[in-house]
Formats: C-alpha cells, structure tokens, sequence
C-alpha cells in the first residue's frame, strides 16, 4: 500500500459520516448518562422545612406530607407549659432546604406527665424549711393543714387527700398539702398514746389494767 492510497480515506464520504455519527453517539451517551444522575439524585431540587413548633403530631405530619416530607418521633421531653404530644423541635429544622422525601426526626412533649419523688419533709422539718424544699423541688402547696402537734412541725405531706410515704412519687409540679402542727397538746387515750400513734412518757394506765412493757413501745 503506498502512502497515497493510506491517506485516500478522507476522500471517502461514508467514512466521514461514520465518525460524525460516533462523535454524536458519544455525546448523547454522556448528556443521557448525566441527566439520569440528575433524575436520579434529584439535583437542583430543594423543599424547605416548615415550621410546625407548637403544633400536634397529626398536624406536623399533615404539613409535612403537603410537601413530600416524612417525619418519625424521635425522643420526648416534658414542658409543663406546653400541650402534651406538641412538637418541641426537630432535625433538619425549620427554613433548611432538603430533598424531597427527607426522614425529619421529631421531638415532642410527653403525652404523660413524669413522675418526681417528693423530697422527705415530713416530721423532721419545720413548714419554712418543708415549704422551701418542696418549691425548689418545683412542686406547688396548697393551704396547710393543722392538726394537734409542735407548732409550724410537719408532720405529713398529703397529695389528693392522701399522705405520702418516703420516696413516694407523684406527677412533676403536683400541688401538695403540708400538715403542719397548730401548737396544741397532743390528745392522749387512756393507753397513754397519742393521736399521732406514739405512747407518751409518764402516762398512766386506767385504774384496774397493767401494761405489760411492750404495751409502751
């Protein structure tokens, strides 16, 4: 083959047309390949997070889907100023542009109110000391009650009508009442035991019976 008849190539038409059409094969490959990245990733498109502080689980979930979101509840906190089951916050949060079908991750107030163990003022605190306590423990009091007992002691701490054992535990900000001690003597039975349950020293026993020792204890 002489270089003459090697380069006679570009005299052919078809040749050229082959190329062209490779060259346009080759783009549209690389323009459809880039295209269904797009598609596929969804690039340029953006919606932005709504603000739904404040509102109901249902409502936040409505306003989500209206924009192609999903949304799951993911921890709870408790605000006693706040409806319970309201949003609190979320993750991405409100004015952040996502993509379309983003998971947002809630947080809302507890449909239940937390229990809080009420701290130990009962007879061994006087009611400032009690009433210091149990406000600072963020509990709130009603109007003491008084019974028979050392003046302004506490003797007991009632939730709804019932006292309160050590440790009991009641709903955070509960009203409690404190029974508190009017400085009136201690009425004392015929046993020698007072109103409260305890035997009083020196008290005598009615004429006729003997206490045996562990009568007094």
């Amino acid at each position: 083959m002489t270089i003459k008849e090697f380069f006679s190539f570009r005299k052919n038409g078809l040749f050229w047309w082959n190329i062209i059409a490779m060259v346009i094969v080759a783009v549209g490959t690389i323009f459809g390949v880039l295209k269904a990245l797009d598609a596929y990733t969804r690039h340029g498109e953006a919606v932005v997070v709504p603000d739904v502080k404040g509102l109901s689980l249902p409502e936040a979930k409505k306003m989500f889907a209206d924009r192609g979101l999903e949304c799951v509840v993911a921890d709870s906190n408790y605000v006693k100023t706040l409806p319970a089951g309201c949003i609190l916050d979320y993750t991405p949060g409100v004015g952040q542009r996502v993509k379309e079908g983003r998971l947002i991750y809630l947080t809302i107030n507890t449909l239940s109110v937390p229990l809080q163990v009420v701290p130990d003022v009962a007879d061994n605190s006087s009611v400032r000391q009690a009433e210091a306590r149990l406000l600072a423990a963020g509990f709130r009091l009603t109007n003491n009650d008084s019974i028979p007992g050392e003046k302004d002691w506490v003797y007991a701490v009632k939730y709804r009508g019932d006292s309160l054992a050590i440790g009991a535990k009641v709903p955070v900000g509960a009203t409690l009442t404190l029974v508190i001690g009017n400085g009136e003597s201690i009425p004392v039975d015929s046993l020698g035991v007072d109103s409260l349950g305890v035997p009083q020293v020196g008290a005598q026993p009615p004429v006729g019976e003997t206490l045996e020792e562990e009568d007094w204890f």
